[in-house]
């Protein structure tokens, strides 16, 4: 009698890309990469994980990047005061404060971190998590900013942007001129987190449009590979117990068991020891008595 089988198991083709305590990861994308990046980081692993802070549509993290890749500053036009605090177009709130130098300062040293991290030609993860994206709308801004793509709309009235999805083509053409001046190994996945925003059907038109740009960039740079996050969570896991209880964002477990698939497909098992050992001595770090030893 056959062996009743529950799951679809989602099968990762072996890859050649190879990453060790050697290897620099720049991580940027979703709230699903700082969720794999606090992994890594407890790892030990030698990860630089969204430094310009969460980050959504492609077009964001390609200009992002591209800000990086020129070590290119940001100017006061790019900030924008609003409810107390002045806020980035480029960057996420976590950036945000009530003093407008002390706001620039912090954004630009993000952009030349990353430019510094960029010359150790990292392995460069990116985590697509969705197709929409919200552009400066002309009545809004000055002229030098209509139509800027941003990466956090910081809670402003919603006639401040136009909202779209972004095309197949633009997606791949913005990523192939970064690609073609990088040196370095680009992973792509697309996060398995639920945007339901537009309902479930504008959800899968947003991530199918991420998935055939993905995979027309995969089959066009040698360079580029995909990993199945988003499959091993739709297609393997396929229940809500591995959801969290706004039944959009993957639970604990989930991104635990892809990041275990993470770590077949791409390290060596010494490596794999290792980061099961550095996990544990994180953890014991973490751990704190219920009470303080008697003096």
């Amino acid at each position: 009698m056959c062996a009743l089988q529950l799951t679809t198991p989602v099968n990762i083709a072996p890859s050649t890309l190879r990453i060790d305590y050697g290897t620099p990861l720049l991580l940027l994308g979703s709230c699903f990469t700082d969720e794999v990046g606090a992994r890594m980081q407890a790892a030990g692993l030698d990860c630089l994980c969204n430094p310009f802070g969460t980050l959504y549509n492609p077009f964001s993290m390609a200009l992002c990047m591209q800000k990086a890749m020129a070590d290119e500053e940001l100017g006061e036009d790019c900030l924008v005061w609003h409810e107390g605090l002045w806020h980035s177009w480029l960057h996420h709130g976590r950036f945000s404060g009530p003093d407008r130098e002390a706001v620039l300062q912090a954004c630009n040293e993000s952009i030349h971190q990353v430019h510094r991290y960029l010359q150790r030609s990292p392995i460069v993860l990116c985590t697509l998590g969705t197709a929409y994206a919200f552009f400066l709308a002309d009545t809004a801004v000055s002229s030098s900013l209509q139509g800027y793509p941003v990466a956090n709309c910081h809670k402003l009235p919603a006639a401040t942007f136009r909202r779209r999805r972004l095309s197949v083509v633009e997606i791949v053409n913005c990523w192939n001129e970064i690609v073609g001046m990088l040196p370095a190994q680009f992973v792509f996945t697309v996060s398995p987190i639920r945007h339901l925003a537009d309902g479930a059907h504008g959800n899968q038109l947003s991530k199918s449009t991420l998935m055939l740009a993905v995979d027309d960039l995969v089959d066009k740079n040698a360079r580029c590979s995909y990993f199945d996050s988003y499959e091993i969570v739709l297609d393997e896991l396929r229940d809500y117990r591995f959801y969290a209880r706004d039944l959009c964002h993957p639970s604990d477990l989930a991104v635990d068991i892809i990041w275990e698939r993470f770590q077949q497909t791409y390290m060596s098992e010494d490596t794999r020891n290792r980061v099961r050992q550095k996990e544990k001595e994180w953890r014991r770090q973490q751990h704190r008595p219920l009470h303080s030893p008697q003096q």
